[in-house]
């Protein structure tokens, strides 16, 4: 039966951006595309100093305004949406058309309690491979050196890049993102929702922006994205920010 009630839930996307002019309006036009449609989308908006709020009510899509920081965004969105279950998309990632009935059909398993896409990190000119495997095999060597009693269960981290998907109930049982997080949130997400039942990679591309990749270049970007996730696994979130910053 709860299979059953998990198929017909509502599904809704949270997206939580910061001065993401640039990103919009591709992302904008896929939404519209979604097939089957959301039964609610919903943008937190950390303070943008760009266009981005003004894109966001031009496009007729509900806005919430809130403080800056990824984890306070997504709580606050989680909170507000009209959805039983609930996605965070990020500005710069491209969803698959079936997106919805994707989200449906995996969460129709009670056993899972929370899941993602897997990313393929691309820009207008090339596909980042390399990095595209490693984010995947990042989901099982991350929870092996940082979190090993949760490897053993087979718990993997998933990442903002995938698109996590999870029941809203859930999401404010466990208590949400921890607000102090401006980055790793959603690993600290996997973490709490481990207690609750089985985390999925689900075996559909989401297509992601290769930005930071672009800005950095793969070496760099790929040892920022290790750091960071030392970082985040010994404690030191204070430090995160400040070695994984914004690219727009």
């Amino acid at each position: 039966m709860a299979g059953i009630l998990a198929v017909s839930a509502p599904v809704g996307i949270v997206l939580p951006v910061l001065n993401e002019e640039r990103a919009l309006p591709g992302l904008l036009d896929i939404l519209t595309k979604l097939d089957p449609q959301p039964a609610d989308i919903l943008f937190a908006d950390g303070g943008s100093s760009d266009h981005t709020r003004e894109l966001i009510r031009q496009a007729g899509y509900r806005l919430l305004e809130t403080e800056a920081g990824r984890a306070i965004q997504i709580n606050a969105g989680v909170e507000a949406i009209a959805a039983e279950l609930v996605c965070v998309l990020h500005a710069d990632t491209i969803p698959p058309a079936d997106m919805v009935s994707v989200i449906a059909d995996t969460l129709a398993d009670p056993k899972i309690a929370l899941a993602s896409f897997t990313p393929l990190i691309k820009g207008p000119d090339k596909t980042r491979w390399f990095t595209t495997f490693h984010n995947w095999i990042k989901t099982w060597y991350a929870p092996m050196i940082t979190r090993p009693h949760l490897f053993v269960r087979g718990v993997r981290l998933l990442f903002g890049d995938h698109a996590m998907f999870f029941r809203r109930a859930q999401f404010l049982e466990i208590g949400g993102c921890t607000p102090s997080d401006a980055v790793m949130e959603e690993a600290d997400l996997c973490v709490k929702f481990a207690r609750l039942g089985k985390i999925k990679l689900v075996r559909r591309w989401i297509e992601t922006s290769d930005r930071r990749i672009a800005a950095w270049g793969p070496l760099k970007a790929n040892w920022i994205y290790f750091k960071v996730g030392i970082l985040w696994a010994v404690g030191a979130r204070g430090r995160m920010a400040k070695d994984y910053p914004d690219v727009r």
